[in-house]
């Protein structure tokens, strides 16, 4: 078993009450989380004690087919400020990796004084995301797990990055 803590941070163009719907709402939420592979299947209940069941089949040219599910928990949602909750990332029946994750919104300094158009209504105000993962890696898939964080730390990043254009 391994343990360690992932942090990005993102500067998104919208005040972060719409940064926190695109987390609540499915509509938004399923532009920028999505399930690798195919037949994706989602159940989402944004509020505490709630969470998302995910599953999805997932096809490489050199491997059979994989069955993955993530199965996250609410623990704490403050509006527009805060998101905390656990998930277990599971591949053929396998808990691959447990994580805690915080999300913490606010509102960027500075920056850029442009004001972003394409929210409605348009806005000066930024939001400034701090995504904070502590993961447990309990089944490797190399031998030190580097590959298996890599791989999250870049899912993490694409994920932020699908929000960013999301929330404009």
């Amino acid at each position: 078993m391994r343990h360690d803590t992932l942090v990005l941070t993102r500067t998104l163009p919208a005040p972060p009450a719409a940064v926190y719907a695109a987390f609540a709402e499915d509509t938004i939420r399923r532009r920028w989380i999505r399930m690798p592979g195919s037949g994706a299947r989602y159940a989402h209940d944004f509020r505490v004690g709630g969470g998302e069941n995910a599953r999805a089949s997932f096809t490489t040219l050199d491997s059979p087919t994989e069955q993955l599910e993530n199965q996250s928990h609410y623990l704490e949602l403050v509006d527009d400020q805060r998101i905390v909750f656990a998930y277990r990332a599971v591949v053929d029946g396998v808990v691959r990796w447990a994580s805690l994750v915080t999300v913490e919104l606010g509102v960027a300094d500075g920056g850029d004084d442009a004001v972003v158009a394409s929210v409605d209504p348009p806005t000066s105000v930024s939001t400034r995301l701090t995504w904070t993962e502590q993961v447990a890696l309990i089944v490797a898939s190399d031998g030190d797990g580097d590959v298996d964080l890599a791989h999250l730390r870049g899912g993490i990043q694409l994920r932020l990055n699908a929000l960013t254009v999301a929330v404009r």
